[in-house]
């Protein structure tokens, strides 16, 4: 059994293990640098020998074989130079390296009778040079091939073992000592062989582990470790690569990004963990959908999918709306049926957009246009859009630069009660006077400053403005004006507005402040956190918009909400539209119910004024009544139109 251990150990001793693939390929690149080297010095030294026999041997023995032998290497040395800058596979490296090891045999086979044949001739001196032919040149050999622990070991078993037997046979001190210095040197020289063969053999697989953890790192570095799809970083260096390609090959290359419509309020409903389980199921089933595009998580509730040589614009909208659709399919949790929506923005390249930046910009602009008009769908983004980004970079800049106290200014549109007519307050609007673009539209440039994120530097000229104008006013009549997100998701936003609050001599019992829904998506717990406090102060604290966004009952109980305001898309032909109607109703009895003042916008005809007032409907604003008034004519149309002591909501 021992026996056959042994047998089995020195058989893979002396052959070419596969079992590691790198280690294969470093020998082999090894070998390309040091075969070359070898027969050079192979050959050198065996036409030196042959030059010195020259005279003394035959000449198929001088001549004859070494030529014949030169050929032989001059053929490995041509294959190791031109395999030199060479990637081998491993494969590859087994098989040659194998071949080596074979060759190795019969080279030190040949060059060995071919050393033995020539003894005989000349003298004491060209017998020694065969000597000294057959010891150096074993040991250049031995150097050589290092990197092959097996071809090394049979060239010297081969070379010496004959060496050291023929020299020792002729009983002839001085090769006899010959032979035994030859005897120690190569067993020093294979000792040192085995120890850098192991020290090469440790380097690789040293290696092997660092580029292992290296190609592991990379990858953690680019995966997101929630849904198992590449990350942001992964993303950017893809698409990159994605439309190199399909600059070189001219053809079209398709970006989406998506948003999931809703995620916010699952997060702040059920938690965060929750929202995490819904983000790896909504990852799940879009790279189920997905064939030859791929899926990124952005960050958040952001993905992304790089489509690479998508259909025409028609079909590849179709298809986006199609993905969209299966993500609004019902997810199955534990703690319920949880529906969520997803909007996605497209761009493609070339069309409209050239570089990896434009292409995701105009994608995300793309994005902003689905989630505000086509929610839980698809916009491609096309030429109307990049007119609109050229138009919206030139208010973005024009209002950067903008004196803001000297142009921005505010109007007022009444809020009535219906039941005697009777003005209770005013709501405050923004307008800018551009010099440049004349009167601007705050529908154009209040979108434009939120997503430049400068909204907040309108909200302090224009609240002063308001703060100032009406305290002029009627102690009974209220102002209600508009604060963003950005004016809340921050200690310094609300301090501000506070300061401003304070220094006007405005009494803020008397303030209405108006918080779309959306604003409550950024930072649910910091938003909650400054209307508390502004509640303190005793400002109102009016939801705007209420219906069009994400607002949840439970949503609703947790804020210190004083009233709310119906947007004007329910009320528009509210009398023919019986969807509408039943909203609306159902809005009045939730507000009577949770003890909260409403105030129903957009009211343009006398039907429409009707139908609220049948639905028990009181404080109303709108066109019906009066457009936005100038600062100057407020008092004078409240005046007008009686006033009346109001019901503050503390």
């Amino acid at each position: 059994m021992n026996m056959q251990i042994a047998r089995r150990r020195f058989r893979d001793f002396m052959s070419v293990q596969r079992d590691n693939p790198e280690l294969l390929k470093a020998q082999y690149r090894a070998f390309t640098r040091q075969m070359p080297m070898m027969y050079f010095i192979l050959l050198t030294s065996s036409w030196a020998l042959a030059m010195t026999h020259m005279k003394l041997a035959p000449p198929w023995l001088t001549v004859g074989v070494p030529t014949l032998l030169t050929f032989g290497c001059l053929l490995r040395v041509f294959f190791w130079y031109r395999t030199r800058n060479f990637d081998p596979t491993p494969e590859l490296a087994y098989f040659a390296l194998l071949r080596t090891n074979r060759l190795a045999g019969g080279i030190a086979v040949a060059f060995t009778l071919w050393s033995f044949a020539l003894v005989p001739y000349g003298d004491a001196y060209t017998r020694s040079h065969v000597a000294f032919y057959m010891a150096i040149t074993v040991i250049s050999c031995i150097f050589c091939l290092m990197y092959l622990r097996s071809a090394a070991f049979i060239v010297t078993l081969i070379v010496n073992g004959a060496f050291i037997a023929f020299f020792i046979s002729t009983a002839q001190p001085t090769f006899v000592a010959i032979a035994v210095n030859v005897f120690l040197v190569c067993t020093g020289m294979m000792s040192i062989l085995l120890t850098n063969y192991r020290n090469f053999e440790s380097m690789v697989v040293s290696k092997q582990r660092s580029d292992a953890l290296s190609a592991e790192n990379f990858r953690l570095a680019n995966l997101d470790s929630l849904t198992g799809l590449a990350n942001r970083r992964a993303f950017f260096a893809q698409l990159e690569a994605e439309l190199e390609k399909a600059r070189a090959n001219g053809q079209r290359l398709a970006l989406g990004v998506m948003d999931i419509d809703g995620f916010k309020p699952v997060n702040d409903l059920y938690g965060h963990s929750v929202g995490d389980r819904l983000l790896v199921e909504v990852a799940n089933r879009l790279s189920g959908l997905l064939k030859a595009s791929t899926a990124f998580r952005l960050g958040g509730d952001e993905f992304a999918i790089i489509a690479p040589v998508p259909p025409e614009d028609d079909e590849l909208v179709s298809n986006a709306n199609a993905i969209s659709a299966q993500l609004k399919e019902a997810y199955q949790m534990p703690e319920g049926m949880i529906h969520v929506s997803a909007s996605m923005g497209i761009a493609v390249f070339p069309d409209l957009a050239l570089s990896r930046e434009q292409l995701f910009d105009r994608a995300d602009y793309a994005l902003y246009h689905a989630k505000n008009k086509r929610r839980g769908g698809a916009v491609l983004f096309n030429a109307d859009h990049a007119k609109q980004i050229n138009c919206d970079a030139k208010v973005e800049s024009l209002l950067k630069q903008a004196d803001l106290e000297k142009e921005l200014s505010v109007v007022f549109q009444p809020i009535v009660d219906i039941r005697d007519h009777a003005t209770i307050g005013f709501e405050a609007l923004a307008r800018w006077d551009s010099p440049a673009l004349g009167r601007v539209s705050p529908a154009r440039f209040i979108p434009i400053a939120e997503r430049a994120g400068m909204v907040g530097t309108l909200t302090r000229p224009l609240l002063r403005k308001a703060l100032n104008a009406a305290f002029e006013w009627d102690p009974s009549l209220r102002l209600a004006f508009n604060l963003s997100a950005h004016d809340l998701n921050s200690s310094e936003g609300l301090l501000g507005v506070i300061d401003i609050i304070l220094s006007s001599g405005f009494d803020p019992r008397r303030l209405d402040l108006e918080i779309t829904e959306t604003a409550f998506t950024h930072d649910f717990e910091q938003v909650t956190q400054s209307v508390e406090t502004l509640r303190r102060l005793g400002c109102g604290i009016s939801l705007d918009d209420f219906g069009t966004g994400y607002s949840s009952l439970t949503r609703l109980h947790a804020l210190p909400l004083t009233k709310f305001k119906i947007d004007r898309s329910f009320v528009t032909n509210l009398h023919q539209r019986p969807a509408s109607y039943k909203i609306v109703k159902s809005l009045l009895t939730l507000s009577a119910d949770m003890g909260l003042d409403c105030v129903i916008e957009g009211v343009e005809t006398e039907d429409e004024l009707t139908a609220i007032g049948a639905l028990g409907g009181t404080s109303v604003q709108g066109y019906l009544f009066s457009p936005p008034l100038p600062a100057d004519q407020v008092v004078e149309f409240a005046a007008r139109n009686g006033r009346r002591p109001c019901k503050i909501a503390v």
